[in-house]
């Protein structure tokens, strides 16, 4: 081999061995049994949402979604708007999330009549601590499901944005979250 090989060599397993770590370390998604990262977030409704502020109180759910006005997107949010009554008998909170900016899910949430905050986390901070960051540019749709002392009971990463409430309704009934 020549010294210019050996040299590309000894360049090049440093950077693959640093590559494959820095994807493995990034791919650390949130599991059921962690105690969920708390946010603040700004919210379609003019308030700010903490997570902390539900603890000891109310189950939570995270239902984090790609991008405002797009299809699935669109679904998922009536989806939840059309299940709302349901949705509320149950003594838990529920957003939608995403890495867009607070205007596009203003706008969003008013285009779809939705009776819930929609959560804007432009930062992609809290994203990134719950797994859900793709690429550094939108969300993936996965539903996370926080109990009253924080944590994550459940993740659904197969979500069907158009039986999203129906799913979420279901699954409230497995964990036994009682009702209001």
């Amino acid at each position: 081999m020549t010294a210019l090989g050996k040299l590309s060599l000894s360049v090049l397993r440093p950077a693959f061995a640093a590559l494959v770590l820095a994807l493995c370390s990034t791919a650390s998604a949130l599991e059921v049994g962690d105690m969920a990262p708390d946010f603040e977030l700004p919210a379609s409704d003019g308030n700010t949402y903490r997570l902390s502020d539900y603890r000891g109180k109310q189950a939570v759910i995270l239902a984090w979604f790609p991008r405002a006005f797009t299809s699935g997107c669109t679904i998922e949010c009536k989806s939840l708007t059309k299940n709302g009554p349901e949705l509320r008998r149950f003594d838990a909170t529920y957003f939608m999330a995403s890495v867009d900016p607070l205007d596009e899910n203003t706008r969003f949430a008013e285009s779809n009549g939705a009776d819930f905050p929609l959560l804007s986390d432009a930062s992609k901070e809290v994203a990134t601590a719950y797994g859900v960051l793709y690429q550094d540019r939108f969300a993936l749709r996965h539903t996370i499901y926080i109990d009253t002392e924080g944590v994550v009971v459940a993740i659904d990463s197969n979500v069907n944005p158009r039986t999203s409430a129906e799913d979420m309704i279901t699954m409230l009934k497995e964990l036994a979250v009682p009702m209001r």
